[in-house]
């Protein structure tokens, strides 16, 4: 049966999640390190300011989103639209890193209200192709990863980042267009308006009886501490080391570029494999890798780390998400994913604050060494010691 084309409010909401994204992406690596060192921030409080967005939507998400099924999603991705091309104009008339951390806080509302709200849109109108609607979507979302730091890096050679973040709101404008012809979303039917009620009180906590989701978002946090810290602090060591913004901004492009276009084939390799020797292959792969970023002698050995490292990340998250789907019931699904998802959102946060303490005490070296032994303590933890399976009946909990 040939795949069905896209709806029209798919390729809209696809559309703008795309280029807010993306727009959001520019402003976050290399712009937003290379701004909070120009204004004279420690490398602690630097970690403090890339990653303290994150922790605005890893506390609001869950509320944003309980608020768009009161009162509809198109709201809610309105008001987001209008934070992230209001924002970025903002950034001019920022002198102190005091107050690119505040800002930063405001930033990361956006997004805290994108994740959920969109996602939900997308679901609520997949019908019985959910899977290949939300893959598609995740798809389009993760080209921003990949637009975002090349554009940036470019825009950074002539301009200053003060002149990019307003190119940056410039852009995000045009997302109103596809966002303002949106169909408001129905409440009725809706498929889980009966349980909505009881989330919190049985899903939530059955979902935290699966091994299956404290290991997965405990392996998950892990990978992003190492490389959020990457993000954070790689723009500036490798301005020391003589290259130039745009091959800082092609490294992470290049890593998000491989990451995304080989996670269906990664996928398919941890279902032959399994997902535990896939994930810590991944691991293992990252742990290797870190330490080589000190040594690297030009820009392409830099690029072709940046593939590597993009590899190893797609062997890991397509696996980690099939390994709790595995073993919980579908109707906790949701309630399990989410937690895996606070607890991403937590090695986000940790990252550049921990980052920024080891560099600060031991370098840059040192740093890197130190992020590739957790990351292969990870590793050896799922090689010998796999969790067994240990699905929880509906209802069975209570």
């Amino acid at each position: 049966m040939p795949p069905k084309p896209p709806s029209p409010n798919l390729l809209k909401i696809t559309l703008a999640d795309f280029i807010v994204r993306a727009g959001y992406q520019m402003g976050k690596t290399p712009l937003l390190p290379i701004l909070a060192a120009s204004l004279g921030a420690s490398d602690v409080l630097l970690g403090v300011i890339v990653s303290v967005s994150t922790l605005t939507g890893m506390l609001t998400k869950p509320i944003f989103g309980v608020l768009s099924d009161r009162q509809g999603r198109k709201l809610w991705i309105v008001l987001g639209t209008l934070l992230f091309a209001g924002v970025p104009f903002l950034y001019r008339f920022i002198h102190t890193p005091g107050q690119l951390v505040m800002l930063r806080l405001l930033h990361g509302t956006a997004t805290a209200i994108y994740g959920p709200v969109t996602v939900a849109y997308v679901a609520e109108r997949g019908g019985k192709r959910k899977a290949e609607r939300l893959g598609w979507f995740g798809m389009a979302r993760g080209g921003g990863y990949v637009v975002g730091p090349l554009a940036a890096g470019l825009l950074l050679l002539w301009n200053d980042p003060a002149d990019v973040f307003a190119v940056i709101g410039g852009l995000s404008l045009l997302a109103f267009i596809p966002v303002l012809l949106l169909e408001e979303t129905k409440d009725d039917g809706h498929p889980t308006a009966g349980r909505r009620p009881q989330f919190p009180q049985l899903a939530i906590r059955n979902s935290l009886r699966i091994p299956a989701v404290w290991l997965s978002g405990g392996l998950e946090a892990t990978v992003y501490i190492a490389t959020y810290a990457i993000k954070a602090f790689l723009p500036v060591y490798a301005l020391t080391a003589g290259y130039s913004t745009a091959q800082i901004g092609l490294f992470f492009s290049v890593q998000e570029g491989v990451h995304l276009l080989l996670k269906p084939a990664a996928g398919r390799a941890g279902d032959r494999l399994g997902y535990y020797r896939a994930i810590a292959l991944g691991m293992g792969g990252l742990a290797g890798l870190l330490p080589l970023l000190t040594i690297a002698a030009d820009g392409w050995v830099l690029l072709g780390l940046a593939a590597l490292f993009g590899a190893c990340q797609a062997l890991i998250f397509p696996a980690t998400v099939a390994l709790v789907a595995d073993q919980i019931e579908p109707e906790y699904l949701g309630a399990g994913l989410g937690f895996v998802g606070t607890l991403d959102n937590a090695g986000k946060v940790a990252g550049p604050v921990l980052g920024g303490l080891l560099l600060a005490g031991l370098g840059y070296a040192g740093m890197l060494w130190l992020l590739s032994g957790l990351l292969l303590a990870g590793a050896l933890v799922l090689v010998l010691f796999p969790v067994r399976a240990k699905r929880l009946r509906a209802g069975g909990a209570d």
